[in-house]
């Protein structure tokens, strides 16, 4: 009987629960599915139970490594690193900026940072990539400076969507989801909350705010946005399991992002949307889009066709009032939104991964 191909998965934010998280425990679930037996370099076999409560994918199939976590976030130990990475078919490592050194038959290396000023082209780095077999990035956005950066060519491999498409009347919801974070890469919901104060202020009714997402690093944001949001139809719901989101997503008719604001992306391409797997997500389940027109968003949304970018808080404002207005505009925009489902889905992208991984 043959052996079982072996699979390494390697993703140093795995408890963060973003959109990352999402990308690799769906190369997990493709892996398992290809009938990969796949080890997760992780320290805490409940990191499992936290990605089907949160983001609804089951990989339970998959083991945990500590020792491959303990090697791959610690510097050096080469020998040890070589010793078990080459017991391996594949291994797939999410970068934080380095370079990881592995020996496996198949190393495939992601970013999801458009990573910039890290000695891409080092000496050291030149050496590690002549293992790597293949780079991948999350969006053209990324591929841009990653290939800068590392003098490299990447592959580009669109994160898929991870939702149910539930049936849902739309309500006059207004839609934001992302992490609440104050550190690297800010969401904004800031920036949006300013806003639609300003459009209740001016006049708008019977609309409500609904900010989502994950409160590790942002307990305090999360605490300052209520008190922001007081007196006003905003509600910022935290930590919400995966089933929950989907049915936001079903209720809302418009769906807000805000990421990179006043932010230059030729200077600090971290700070921006990298791609933005939750606009996809709510594209997919009928909400029209109205996103800044930074990074990795205009390569999901097609400006007056499914949605519209925004480059000031003025036409973020201007662009919802007049939608707002036309019922007609948004039942048309919502329908071109939904066909994001397609061009995101899950099946197309475990086929793309799994082409790649037999190249």
């Amino acid at each position: 009987m043959k052996n079982k191909k072996t699979a390494a998965v390697f993703d140093p934010y795995l408890d963060t629960i973003g959109g990352g998280e999402v990308y690799t425990s769906t190369v997990v679930e493709c892996l398992i599915k290809d009938g990969f037996a796949v080890d997760i370099f992780w320290n805490d076999e409940e990191v499992v139970d936290r990605i089907r409560k949160f983001l609804g994918i089951d990989i339970s199939q998959a083991k945990t490594n500590v020792l491959g976590y303990w090697l791959f976030t610690n510097r050096g130990r080469l020998l040890p690193k070589r010793n078990l990475t080459r017991k391996y078919d594949l291994v797939f490592f999410l970068s934080d900026g380095s370079i990881p050194s592995l020996f496996s038959r198949n190393n495939i290396l992601h970013f999801q940072i458009p990573f910039t000023n890290v000695q891409g082209p080092s000496l050291s780095n030149r050496i590690k990539l002549r293992n790597i077999h293949h780079i991948i990035c999350n969006s053209r956005f990324t591929k841009k400076v990653i290939d800068k950066e590392y003098k490299v060519r990447s592959k580009v491999l669109y994160p898929p969507i991870n939702i149910k498409i539930r049936k849902a009347k739309k309500q006059n919801i207004i839609l934001s989801v992302g992490r609440f974070t104050q550190t690297l890469h800010q969401k904004r919901q800031d920036v949006l909350v300013s806003a639609f104060k300003l459009l209740v202020d001016q006049g708008l009714a019977g609309w409500k705010l609904v900010l989502i997402g994950s409160s590790k690093e942002g307990k305090q944001m999360i605490k300052d946005l209520e008190v922001q949001s007081k007196g006003y139809p905003i509600e910022v719901m935290s930590d919400v399991e995966h089933e929950t989101l989907e049915k936001e997503y079903a209720r809302a008719s418009i769906f807000w992002h805000a990421a990179g604001y006043e932010i230059d992306e030729r200077k600090n391409p971290e700070l921006v949307e990298h791609f933005g797997i939750a606009t996809a997500e709510a594209m997919a389940a009928g909400c029209v889009p109205i996103v800044i027109n930074k990074g990795g968003q205009p390569e999901i949304v097609k400006n007056g066709e499914n949605g519209y970018l925004w480059q000031s808080i003025d036409s973020l404002k201007k662009i919802t009032l007049q939608l707002i207005k036309s019922p007609e505009e948004m039942k048309k925009l919502a329908s071109e939104a939904q066909k994001a489902n397609n061009r995101f889905s899950k099946e197309r992208f475990c086929r793309a991964f799994s082409e790649l991984v037999s190249l």
